[in-house]
């Protein structure tokens, strides 16, 4: 794969994505959660219109394309649906590609929306290869200055609902959250952040340490957003820096925050979008003033989550 040429983003863009973000979103939700530690919260972007986070960058993404230009896309789901909701609203001519093995939950939304959808590979990284090959703009869903800066929109929402100091534990994919979250922490001051990978994906932790992006191992997990290597030459580690701490966390963990979530608050969370609370119950995280935990999505058929929090 050739290396695509990526501005990193800067405190600009995170001014233009929250003119975008704010005038067609409502804040979502930050509820206690005293089980996860004294004075902790969750915020709740499974509450988005789309079931995660993804919106945002979205949004913003789209907002900042030229009128008339077709965007391209890759997507393990989520993105997709943010990009699919984001096209509904301006028009704008979006097409998606979904490996074969994507979430059958987040496929069939994603078809409800006007796009065109593109099933291809067996991975994502399959299916961001035969994106980046269609004519068109290509909208990543994490190496893309606008949706990076999307993404950072929720640190302005926190702005108005936590006093600091914070931690704020997010998961990681790409890195698109992070790198956004990274943004807003360094005009903010007063936040920590940490993000959390999947143990079977540790690309963003493996190239900020690096100083550059690595392909590393990939392994199988039922938490379909995390797994998959960074595209060459990608921006987050860079604006991650060494800013961020991370950590992983195993999908036996992530069931168990699942459960949890569903237990003591009446949450539904998939995988991916569990894992910040799981770090923190599996007592991997140090906290530093306020503790905010993102639930960063919802997307997840009701046969796999029932599996998920069956406990044996």
């Amino acid at each position: 794969m050739s290396v695509r040429a990526v501005r990193p983003p800067g405190p600009d863009d995170l001014d233009r994505a929250w003119r975008v973000v704010s005038a067609r979103l409502e804040p979502t939700p930050l509820v206690p959660s005293s089980g996860l530690g004294p004075g902790a919260m969750l915020k709740l972007e499974t509450f988005q219109p789309t079931g995660a986070f993804k919106v945002r960058g979205a949004l913003a993404a789209l907002a900042a394309l030229p009128d008339g230009i077709p965007a391209v896309t890759a997507s393990a789901g989520n993105h997709g649906l943010g990009m699919g909701y984001a096209a509904a609203r301006s028009g704008a001519d979006v097409t998606v590609v979904v490996s074969t093995r994507a979430s059958r939950a987040k496929v069939g939304k994603i078809g409800a929306y006007p796009v065109r959808l593109v099933q291809h590979g067996t991975t994502y990284d399959e299916a961001e290869a035969h994106a980046l090959s269609l004519p068109g703009h290509y909208v990543s869903p994490y190496n893309d200055p606008a949706v990076i800066a999307g993404q950072g929109t929720l640190g302005r929402e926190l702005d108005a609902q936590a006093d600091g100091p914070l931690t704020v534990v997010v998961p990681v994919g790409g890195g698109g959250f992070l790198a956004g979250l990274s943004l807003w922490a360094r005009e903010r001051g007063d936040v920590r952040l940490v993000g959390v990978e999947s143990a079977v994906s540790r690309g963003v932790s493996a190239s900020v340490a690096a100083g550059r992006v690595v392909e590393v191992e990939v392994g199988e997990s039922f938490a379909d957003a995390l797994p998959g290597n960074l595209e060459p030459g990608c921006v987050t580690p860079q604006v991650i820096g060494r800013d961020a701490e991370l950590t992983s966390v195993t999908d036996d963990q992530i069931r168990t925050a699942m459960r949890w979530l569903f237990r003591e608050h009446g949450l539904v969370a998939e995988g991916g979008g569990a894992a910040g609370a799981a770090a923190v119950l599996a007592g991997k995280v140090q906290v530093t003033g306020r503790l905010v935990v993102i639930l960063s999505g919802r997307n997840i058929t009701i046969d796999t989550f029932a599996t998920a929090v069956h406990e044996t």
